[in-house]
């Protein structure tokens, strides 16, 4: 039987709905409405590209509208969506090439428009030569603009600042990287591996200026001169704004329920609260395993598992959506870095009673020719000992073993489970205790010290308590 589908933005989310939808129902008529003049671009590879890493950007391109077309789907780019009536199952777009605008209507709307960037509202924002970086358009002026720059300043300490400190510091500029917050990626790291981070920028020739506030930026002729923060003015030819993102959907905006922020809320099956609407990628809220509260976590990966159940659910619910832990990594100079979950301090802040465990290990035998140094951190919680976040740090790439944990908090594992989980033995690759083991181990005894020190605790509280080991012991524990 057929059916009309639309389907508004095609980056991750949209390009894999699109082509599950045209695989799985070849007689649905699958309209996609895109603003951009590409689709499918990997954000993520931009820093990789600026850095001439990847000297093709084609290769940061995963489809494109004429495979579309060979699925038989009708891709309108440069179209911009102006309106749509839920209840009408009713679109209005405009061709952003002609000015023409016109309606259309369908039977399932798939929302996938994404996110853009935060752009603060201060003295100066509009002068020439402040970037944003997001998509293939903002990479190109990133590109050219940095050719003649000397001094570049990068507000934002996340993973997409960080990667473009390094690849303008590997090309020789002038790097300042400001950020509100007094240490770098301190949204995915606690303070012991941001410490080795900021130590590493540092030695590197980035001039950090952390825990200060952004007021405003000063040009001449139109260009950016100085970035003015509340701790110091700094002078620049260029800025890149990378604050963060907020969810496209002004569209939806009292159609369908949302976070506070504007984050779509979608059920298991990718459905909104209206029947024949569904949302995927960075304009939707997740459900967060570790607190398993719906959050705010825009991320490719998250994008392309929404947009592929999103089709397998366009009909009826099929395949459910297993929640997220916010897995991901970083590649920082020489250092391999990766998270999942809570930090300790996030775990903190969300009300969680957590304890944490901090452990340096090498990453195989000693007796090996060579090793490499490991920092690996868990989070769980008090109570039970249930894994909910960790890290891992190292000149080795041990980054695969944060997935690991990602799938243990996913599974609600407990750290006296991971601390006997079987993993193989060899002297290439770990020791005959693995790393995850001895994490979990130390966890398990970090949960008996704690319980013993409670029990002390109490007793000591007690009136007419006498301490435990003062006690003289017999066949049934009195002498």
């Amino acid at each position: 039987m057929t059916f009309k589908v639309a389907v508004i933005g095609c980056t991750h989310a949209g390009t894999a709905a699109v082509k599950n939808i045209a695989t799985q129902y070849p007689d649905a008529e699958i309209t996609v409405y895109e603003r951009n003049d590409n689709i499918s671009f990997l954000s993520c590879g931009i820093a990789l590209h600026v850095g001439g890493v990847i000297g093709d950007a084609q290769g940061l391109f995963y489809s494109n509208p004429e495979e579309l077309a060979r699925l038989g789907v009708v891709t309108r780019m440069r179209h911009e969506v102006l309106e749509v009536d839920v209840q009408a199952r009713t679109l209005r777009a405009r061709n952003l090439e002609t000015g023409e605008e016109f309606g259309d209507s369908y039977d399932k709307l798939v929302v996938t428009t994404g996110s853009w960037p935060v752009i603060p509202r201060m003295e100066g924002i509009g002068l020439e030569n402040i970037q944003l970086c997001k998509n293939y358009g903002h990479a190109r002026e990133i590109i050219a603009r940095a050719a003649d720059a000397k001094r570049i300043t990068v507000i934002g300490a996340g993973y997409i600042g960080i990667e473009l400190v390094e690849a303008f510091r590997d090309l020789g500029k002038d790097v300042t990287l400001i950020d509100n917050m007094d240490r770098v990626m301190a949204k995915y790291l606690d303070p012991e591996f941001t410490g080795l981070a900021d130590k590493e920028l540092r030695e590197r020739g980035v001039r950090l200026a952390l825990g200060r506030t952004v007021e405003g930026f000063r040009g001449t002729d139109g260009k950016v001169r100085e970035v003015v923060t509340t701790d110091g003015t700094f002078e620049t030819d260029m800025v890149v704004l990378c604050i963060g993102f907020r969810p496209g959907t002004d569209l939806l905006k009292g159609q369908v329920d949302m976070l506070p922020g504007g984050a779509i809320l979608v059920d298991d099956y990718m459905r909104t609260s209206h029947p024949d609407v569904l949302a995927a990628g960075d304009s939707c809220a997740v459900r967060y395993n570790p607190t398993g509260e719906a959050a705010y976590i825009p991320l490719a990966t998250n994008a392309v598992r929404m947009g592929t159940l999103a089709a397998m659910n366009l009909q009826k619910p099929v395949v459910r959506y297993q929640g997220t832990q916010g897995t991901s990594a970083i590649k920082l100079f020489d250092w391999n870095i990766a998270s999942t979950g809570l930090t300790e301090g996030a775990a903190a802040a969300a009300g969680m009673i957590v304890k944490a465990v901090l452990i340096h290990e090498n990453n195989r035998p000693e007796f090996m020719p060579t090793y490499d140094d490991v920092m690996l951190k868990l989070v769980f919680e008090a109570e039970g000992g249930r894994l909910v976040g960790a890290q891992v740090m190292s000149k080795a790439d041990l980054t695969q073993a944060v997935n690991t944990l990602s799938v243990c908090i996913q599974n609600r594992m407990t750290v006296q489970e991971l601390a006997f989980v079987d993993f193989f033995f060899q002297p290439h690759y770990n020791k005959p205790w693995n790393l995850l083991n001895t994490a979990g181990l130390a966890a398990m005894k970090r949960l008996d010290e704690t319980a013993k020190a409670a029990v002390t605790e109490q007793e000591r509280m007690e009136p007419g308590t006498e301490r435990a080991d003062a006690r003289p012991h017999g066949k049934y524990g009195v002498a």
